[in-house]
Order: structure tokens, then C-alpha cells, then sequence
């Protein structure tokens, strides 16, 4: 198991391979990192931090990635010179493999690659998800299998480094061969043509790298194969749907340790000796953030709290009606074994993906070995489509699971002596009686997020379609998994700024002197930025912020003491 799977979603860019230094180009005087690319070594989390927060970062090729690449371009360029038939380098692509051409002709038969591939549609790629693109197809050329110059990537890293971004649409892959369209305007951008974003700015490309000191280049044989015949576009949305969806884990948890204190819950539902002996590690560290946001350092049991033995049954009775129940609800009492689930599904996802950003995923490969030239079907995106599927479907389960822990927390039958839609208290003769539903939109607004996002786990690698005259037989559908996995953890994250508003807003109705230090130092950030509601107002802002506290990791941290 790869290291990210493990270690959370960082606050501070890795240091695995980078060393801190001060920084010069593009954010002179702001203290930087270098990530040095060798094609074998980059993780999930660094690909994140670097598309996020790129002023923090300096992205470079490691020496032996190009003395590597170095060999595979002369094994390459022998072969051509000899006029053997190569895929795609002296012949056609695809179901045009057939029709071989002279070596004159290979440098436009790689710009015509490029061109006929602009083709996207639909919303543009973020820019974050544009520099994770960059980075993880440049390390996996860096792998030094793929016979591209080291300049053309160098191009494309001297392009994140002045902010120049290709404007990429999002629809258009099917998965295999890699992310042909998509990862076409990348090609497009390093060549002079089409649209950019410059520092925010949309531009023509050529002007952009003009401005930026920067020479475009012509591809050269195998180079635009190289370029846009690659998994790295749906690894892009891969990586950012992970560090999100992690976040989001333990948010869950959050949740559900603030809804069993101001419900009066049970809290031994999460005792160690529970999960002991069903031992599936993400539902154990679930548990344990939950006992630790309770308050309760350590796995020992719940001394002194709720217990169904306490209070035996009198003489000489049959029957007697219980005031509080012996046990919780399941959205309750089984929330470590759902965001279980999402903890377990993130690790493998994780290493997968780990995988996929430093492998060789584009056809042919050169092995400078034995002086072969391999045709495969490394640009198969079947990994990342089945973890984003995956990823997705456990993500939604944990939405599905707080939107019903919050229509426990405004609904008066079941949130044990809270008002109503968590209105506040009026009195009867109280002109303001009556006139407010507090959370009620607000739990309507999360159900219409949990069904948009339960609709979107379909899975899209159930979907396989027969492209380019059935030369493309089975594809993998990668990309519409990867770009579904990032939209459902939008949604739930929603969700959950939603469920803690209201949890908040319990807390203040029940009395915040019920929490525990943890829970107490969440509820304090949330109302630093949504004070509590003493009447019917609009909540767009509150959950927008609150949304903005869950995906940083700012909650997660005063969770922690941070």
C-alpha cells in the first residue's frame, strides 16, 4: 500500500522528494519547493498540493528522467531512420494502422494528430484540475519509455510555471486510448494553437507563450502520440476527487459525533470493543475519530455513560416503557461502518491511482533494453474508472447517510425535546410564534443534493462503447467516472455544511456546555463564520462558507487542536 493511502491529505506540501528553497521566477520572493519528476516517485497528495496551490511549488524533470527520455528518442529516431513500420509514428493511428508513411511525412502526421482532436465539449476543466493534468502526464513521460524530447515536456512544465493553462473541455474522452481529446488541447498549447488561460487571462496561445519569453515547438515523430495517448486528464480528476473525498471522511465523523451529543445519543455505539471484533480498518478509524471527538482519548469503554444494565427492572412489574431508547437510530449508530466504507474504498483508490500517475500509459513503448519498439494497452483507463466509480458510490452512501442523521436532528418526533426545524425557542404569546421554519428548506435543500448525487453512481465503466471503426472495442469509460466522482463529493460536502449548520444550531438550542472540547472548538469556527439563527433568513452564504471550512481542512485541524 503506497504511502498517500495512509497519510491523510497534508496541510504543507510533501517533502519526499523536494527540498524548501527560496523562490525567483514566476513568485519571486515567496518561499517555494522543488518537486523533481523522475516518473516513478510522485504522489497523489503532491499532485493536489502543486495544482492547488502552485505559488508554493517549482516543477522540474530529475536528471536521470532525462537521460532516460534521452535514450528512448535515439532508439526511436534509429528506427525511423531504418524505415521500419512503427504505430503511430510511421503509420496511421488507430483502425489507420495500416497505412504507413515515408519518414518525411511524421511530423505532420503528429500536428494533424493534435488538430483533429480539438474536438471537446461541454464546461471547461478547472484550472486545478489543468495543472494536475500537466503534472501527471509530464511525470509519466518522464518515465522515459514514450521517445519524447525532454524539451517538449520541459515546454509544458515552463507553461505551469508562468500560469499558462490550455483551456480544456471536459467532454470527449471515452478512457482508451487514454484521454485522447482532452489531453489534445495540451498538445495544441505546446505547439502555438488555441486557447489560454495566461495568469486568469484568456488568450490566444502563441501570443501567451510569446509574452512569457517561451518558443513553441513542432512535434516531432511519436511526440503528439505521446502527448495525448494517456490516462493523466481522468488521473487529474482522480486525484483531486481523493484529497477532497478525505476531507470529507472525516467530516463525516464530525457529523456524527455532534449528532449523538445533541441528540442524547449512545455514545457506546462506538466503543473499541465493537469494532474489535468486525475489524475492517476504515470503520475502526471512524470509531476512533468519533470516541475522540466525544471526548474520549484512548479505547477504553465509556465509563459512567449511558448503559442498559444500569437500571434493572423493578420488582414485580412486567412491563414498563423506556424514556430514552436502549439504542440509536442506524444513521447513527452504523456511521462508522458507512464512512467506513469511504475510508476503506479511499486507500485502494489511492494506491491505484499512485500507480497510474507514474506509469508509462501512452502505446508504443520503447524499451532501450533490448532496442524493441512494444505496442500495448497501457493507456487503458480501467484502474482509475473502477476507483472512481468505486470512490463515488461510497461517497454518496455517506451523503445519503447525513442528510438522514439530519432529518433526525429537525424533526421533533425523533430529536428527543429539540424544536421543531431547530426554530428558536418563542414564546406561545410571542409575536414571532409561528412565523418561522427554521431548517426545514435547509433539509429539503440536502435531500435534493443527496438524490442529484446518488443519481451520478451509475457506473460509468458499466458503459463501454465501440469506437473508431471497432478498433476501440472495449474502453473504459475512465474520464466520465473520474469527472462523476469529483461532482458527487461536491455535493455531499454541500450537504455536510449543511448538517453542520443545523448541528450547530442544536448545540446552541440544547446548550454548547454538552460538547466536548473538540466538538466545542468546531461549533466555535462554524459560528465565527454563520452566526445562529434567531429568525428565517437565507443560508446560501452560511453553507458556502461552511463548504469552504470542509474542503481545506480548516475544521479538521481545530478538531484536532490546530
Amino acid at each position: 500500500m503506497s504511502s498517500e493511502s495512509t497519510q491523510g491529505t497534508p496541510n504543507a506540501p510533501s517533502t519526499s522528494n523536494a527540498q524548501w528553497i527560496q523562490g525567483g521566477s514566476a513568485t519571486s520572493g515567496v518561499s517555494r519547493a522543488d518537486l523533481l519528476l523522475d516518473g516513478r516517485s510522485l504522489t497523489v497528495n503532491q499532485v493536489a498540493e502543486v495544482a492547488r496551490r502552485p505559488e508554493a511549488w517549482r516543477v522540474a524533470l530529475a536528471d536521470s528522467a532525462v537521460h532516460r527520455m534521452k535514450r528512448s528518442v535515439d532508439l526511436k529516431n534509429a528506427i525511423v531512420e531504418s524505415g521500419r513500420r512503427v504505430y503511430g509514428v510511421t503509420s496511421g493511428f488507430g483502425d489507420s494502422n495500416t497505412r504507413q508513411i515515408s519518414a518525411p511525412k511524421v511530423e505532420a502526421l503528429q500536428a494533424n494528430l493534435i488538430r483533429g482532436f480539438n474536438c471537446g465539449l461541454g464546461p471547461t476543466a478547472a484550472p486545478e484540475v489543468v495543472r494536475a493534468t500537466v503534472i501527471a502526464r509530464a511525470n509519466c513521460l518522464a518515465r522515459g519509455n514514450s521517445g519524447i524530447r525532454s524539451e517538449v515536456v520541459q515546454l509544458l512544465l515552463d507553461c505551469l510555471e508562468q500560469d499558462i493553462l490550455p483551456v480544456v473541455p471536459e467532454r470527449g474522452s471515452v478512457g482508451a486510448s487514454g484521454d485522447l481529446v482532452p489531453l489534445s488541447y495540451l498538445g495544441a498549447m505546446l505547439t502555438g494553437h488555441g486557447t489560454v488561460l495566461h495568469r486568469g487571462e484568456t488568450r490566444p496561445a502563441a501570443e501567451a507563450l510569446a509574452a512569457a519569453g517561451l518558443e513553441p515547438v513542432v512535434l516531432a515523430s511519436k511526440e503528439g502520440l505521446a502527448l495525448v495517448n494517456g490516462t493523466s486528464f481522468m488521473a487529474a480528476f482522480a486525484v483531486l476527487a481523493l484529497r477532497d473525498a478525505t476531507e470529507l471522511a472525516h467530516a463525516a465523523d464530525l457529523c456524527t459525533a455532534l449528532a449523538s451529543q445533541v441528540l442524547n445519543g449512545n455514545p457506546r455505539h462506538f466503543d473499541a470493543f465493537v469494532f474489535d471484533h468486525k475489524p475492517h480498518p476504515g470503520s475502526a478509524e471512524s470509531a476512533r475519530t468519533v470516541r475522540r471527538l466525544l471526548g474520549r482519548d484512548g479505547d477504553g469503554p465509556f465509563v459512567g455513560d449511558l448503559d442498559e444494565q444500569a437500571d434493572p427492572m423493578p420488582d414485580g412489574t412486567g412491563y414498563r416503557r423506556l424514556t430514552e431508547p436502549v439504542q440509536d437510530r442506524y444513521s447513527i449508530r452504523c456511521a462508522p461502518h458507512v464512512n467506513g466504507v469511504l475510508r476503506d474504498t479511499l486507500a485502494f483508490a489511492a494506491d491505484w491511482t499512485h500507480v497510474e500517475i507514474n506509469s508509462s500509459n501512452d502505446n508504443p513503448l520503447f524499451d532501450t533494453d533490448t532496442g524493441a519498439v512494444v505496442n500495448g494497452g497501457n493507456f487503458y483507463g480501467g484502474h482509475i474508472g473502477q476507483a472512481m466509480d468505486s470512490l463515488k458510490t461510497a461517497v454518496a452512501s455517506v451523503g445519503d447517510l447525513l442528510e438522514r442523521q439530519l432529518q433526525l436532528v429537525v424533526d421533533e418526533k425523533y430529536n428527543n425535546g429539540l424544536t421543531a426545524n431547530l426554530i428558536p425557542r418563542f414564546p406561545d404569546d410571542s409575536w414571532e410564534a409561528g412565523l418561522h421554519h427554521g431548517f426545514k428548506s435547509m433539509q429539503l435543500a440536502a435531500s435534493s443534493l443527496v438524490a442529484e448525487a446518488l443519481k451520478l453512481t451509475m457506473p460509468a465503466t458499466s458503459f463501454s462503447r465501440s469506437t473508431e471503426a471497432h478498433n476501440q472495442d472495449k474502453v473504459s469509460m475512465g474520464t466520465i467516472a473520474a469527472r462523476d466522482a469529483r461532482t458527487v463529493v461536491e455535493l455531499v460536502r454541500q450537504t455536510a455544511a449543511i448538517h453542520l449548520l443545523a448541528l450547530c444550531q442544536a448545540a446552541d438550542l440544547r446548550g454548547v456546555e454538552r460538547l466536548s472540547g473538540q466538538t466545542a472548538a468546531v461549533h466555535a469556527a462554524v459560528r465565527a463564520v454563520s452566526p445562529v439563527m434567531t429568525g428565517d433568513r437565507g443560508m446560501e452564504r452560511d453553507i458556502r462558507l461552511v463548504t469552504e471550512l470542509i474542503g481545506s481542512g480548516r475544521l479538521r485541524a481545530v478538531a484536532a487542536g490546530g
